[in-house]
């Protein structure tokens, strides 16, 4: 085999590689790997956060006042300090979640956009 053919074998090889391994991650994602977040639909760690939450709940398609009721059962699950997710798209979430943490007394860290909805995560406090 000429050194010409030889380099065009190997980037051939090397293309088909990156190919098969992005196939992969694409199907790891869709399969709801850990660390692509619910469905492989968003990354699962919220920018700017240390780690990722403890727990996430996945509201997203049900209204208010939904995953507030799903928020307040599932946050005596994780432990004191830990954070907890929420994803939403219903608008009235957006106002409704940092009211219940103040009501509740738990801390309401931070809200990011999502593709579709937004990602609210929330510090248990006691």
């Amino acid at each position: 085999m000429t050194r010409q053919r030889r380099a065009a074998s190997a980037a051939s090889a090397a293309a088909a590689s990156a190919g098969a391994a992005s196939a992969g991650a694409a199907s790891a994602r869709a399969a709801g790997a850990p660390g692509s977040g619910p469905g492989g639909r968003f990354p699962a760690r919220i920018p700017g956060t240390a780690q990722p939450p403890a727990l996430t709940l996945d509201a997203l398609g049900k209204k208010c006042p939904i995953p507030i009721i799903m928020l307040a059962d599932k946050i005596r699950e994780i432990p004191v300090g830990q954070t907890i997710e929420v994803l939403a798209d219903d608008p009235a979430a957006k106002s409704d979640l940092p009211a219940w943490c103040a009501l509740k007394s738990q801390e309401f860290v931070s809200a990011a956009d999502l593709p579709v909805g937004w990602s609210f995560l929330v510090r248990r406090s006691y």
